[in-house]
């Protein structure tokens, strides 16, 4: 049994819980969770993604040390990801990275529908990063802060299943990904929305998709390269913690 332990990269409690992944234990998965001690209550443009890095770097830090297996950073802007890869020795894996490498497997054009404009330029870049920009049709935006996306599911669920329904008919994307780990559990009402209007694509829920990745990886024994993502080498560093363990 692989133990993937979940990285809630803001400081709002509650947000999420063991209970939103529990169903995924039947695949033999142990899942442990922490949020960040220090950080934005929600990350919803760069600066708040900046302000969430070096805690989400502490807490994979403890995450390795507490004998997780794998982790999974639980936003789509995968704050701290790469330099999580360089202070840990086991995979560190971000739900966007995962989504979109998935999609390119079972599409050829994939769409994000988001919560609000700021995070746009952000995905847009890492699709740029992740080298799937000849396959992204236009980012959907839905304009729903992070924090308010539970307020009112039923909501949610109707401009998720608008923003789709437009991603797949104007901008003929054939996969969906949620542009946001908070859309959680959405997937089944999105795509019975589609399916009803003979639109049926594959919509990806990021998190599932990332722990259940994640799990692979570390059954197989694999982790990330370390020729790639070498150690930091030992220096003074003030203010943060993780000076220590570099």
């Amino acid at each position: 049994m692989a133990i993937v332990h979940l990285v809630t990269p803001i400081i709002t409690e509650g947000i999420r819980c063991l209970d939103d992944v529990k169903p995924l234990e039947k695949f033999g998965i142990e899942i442990r969770h922490s949020i960040l001690d220090a950080g934005p209550a929600s990350i919803e443009c760069e600066y708040d993604e900046a302000l969430a890095v070096p805690d989400t770097i502490n807490k994979c830090i403890e995450a390795e040390k507490g004998g997780a297996d794998a982790i999974v950073i639980d936003c789509m802007g995968d704050p701290g990801v790469r330099p999580s890869r360089e202070v840990v020795s086991i995979p560190v894996l971000g739900p966007m990275e995962t989504s979109m490498r998935l999609a390119a497997t079972l599409g050829s054009r994939m769409a994000v529908v988001t919560v609000v404009d700021g995070v746009v330029p952000m995905i847009e870049n890492l699709a740029r990063i992740y080298g799937v920009t000849e396959r992204f049709a236009p980012v959907q935006v839905i304009d729903l802060p992070v924090l308010e996306i539970e307020k009112d599911l039923e909501r949610t669920k109707a401009l998720l299943c608008e923003a789709s329904q437009q991603a797949v008919e104007k901008d003929r994307a054939d996969v969906i990904i949620f542009g946001c780990t908070g859309f959680l559990g959405c997937t089944d009402a999105i795509q019975k929305h589609l399916a009803e209007r003979d639109l049926s694509v594959p919509v990806l829920d990021p998190v599932p998709v990332t722990m259940m990745h994640a799990a692979a990886i570390a059954n197989l024994g694999l982790s990330h390269s370390k020729r790639c993502y070498a150690p930091p080498r030992p220096k003074e560093i003030k203010g943060y913690p993780v000076g220590s363990v570099a």
